[in-house]
């Protein structure tokens, strides 16, 4: 299972460049009712002529602003020249740096990514300090993925423990969740574990654990089977964007023999382009693509069914045959479970 790396966290002091503008809007200018002005380029070319001319007046913030900036549009070559020249003075270009020669940002992966990680973790400097769960939690991913280390889960499980520090909303969330899905996956499983980070995580507002938590209801799984909340979190959480969630209430519905509900809400689902919209998705949701490319699959092949049988839609079995395959292609093991169900005429 590949995970993603922990987003830069909020700085106590200035959140992002939007926020430093907010409070310099006479520098900026971005007030909303001009916005409708300039096109995003204009705003950007704007912000990099003002964030120039902060940087020849001495500002210092304003040269983690720029590379900041660089890396939310992608130029990832010059967001690493500037986090390279200001690296020894900003915790964050530090940070930052971890993240793009990790993963291959602008460059090849490289080992640095991690010898970053543990520069912020190791680091006694207050200024450090908001940065070092969301760096745990990356250095914990690399003992995971054995890259740039030897491979561990007990170290990963560790540094992500410490990243959790025990469901602190102002910890690495994401570490929470994480936990969730290593002690349900894990061998053996421990279930009640899982249960609990995910509860904590999704208390503080992570999508990915709230569906999680839905399918732990709904199976009995570290939890006395529910399946009212069961339905509230896979609801809730379908609502918010989370795919699997929605792949298992299309699963839900069609069990139910709700057919009309299921052609209507798998179709939406199955639609999704596969190369251009999981990417997209995780990047708005933060959930783990292989878990959107799960929910794909299963809506694709349940609309598929749905077709095949004429189940609350007119019969089609060339437009069936279409989503099978998408179904196939998206997760090609789950789809092989699906169809031995489908043979077997338990489904």
């Amino acid at each position: 299972m590949k995970l993603t790396s922990e987003k830069l966290p909020k700085n106590p002091f200035y959140t992002s460049l939007s926020h430093y503008a907010a409070k310099n809007q006479k520098l900026f200018q971005w007030r909303k009712e001009k916005t409708d002005h300039y096109s995003h380029a204009s705003l950007v070319d704007k912000a990099l002529h003002l964030l120039k001319e902060r940087i020849r007046r001495g500002d210092t913030l304003a040269y983690f602003l720029r590379g900041q900036l660089y890396f939310e549009e992608g130029w990832y070559e010059e967001a690493l020249e500037q986090f390279e020249e200001i690296k020894e003075k900003d915790h964050q270009a530090t940070y930052q740096l971890g993240v793009m020669y990790y993963d291959g940002l602008g460059m090849t992966a490289d080992e640095k990514g991690v010898e970053y990680m543990k520069k912020i973790i190791d680091s006694p400097c207050p200024k450090a300090r908001h940065l070092q769960f969301a760096a745990a939690y990356n250095l914990g991913r690399a003992y995971y993925e054995g890259k740039g280390v030897k491979q561990s889960d007990e170290e990963a499980e560790r540094l992500w423990l410490f990243a959790a520090d025990n469901g602190n909303p102002k910890a690495s969330v994401k570490a929470q969740s994480i936990l969730g899905l290593y002690y349900s996956t894990k061998e053996p499983r421990e279930l009640e574990k899982a249960f609990y980070w995910h509860s904590e995580a999704c208390g503080n507002g992570n999508l990915e654990s709230q569906g999680a938590l839905g399918l732990m209801y709904f199976y009995g799984q570290g939890i006395r089977q529910d399946t009212e909340a069961a339905l509230h979190c896979l609801r809730e959480a379908a609502e918010r964007g989370n795919v699997y969630a929605q792949g298992n209430l299309v699963e839900y519905y069609y069990k139910m023999k709700f057919f009309t509900k299921c052609v209507a809400f798998s179709k939406r689902i199955a639609d999704y382009d596969e190369i251009h919209d999981i990417p997209m998705i995780a990047q708005v949701t933060d959930c783990l693509p292989e878990f959107i490319s799960r929910g794909m699959a299963m809506a694709s092949f349940y609309h598929a069914r749905c077709l095949q049988l004429g189940l609350g839609i007119t019969k089609d079995e060339a437009t069936a045959k279409h989503y099978y395959s998408k179904a196939c292609r998206l997760n090609p093991s789950l789809a092989d479970e699906l169809h031995t169900l489908r043979i077997h005429q338990r489904i």
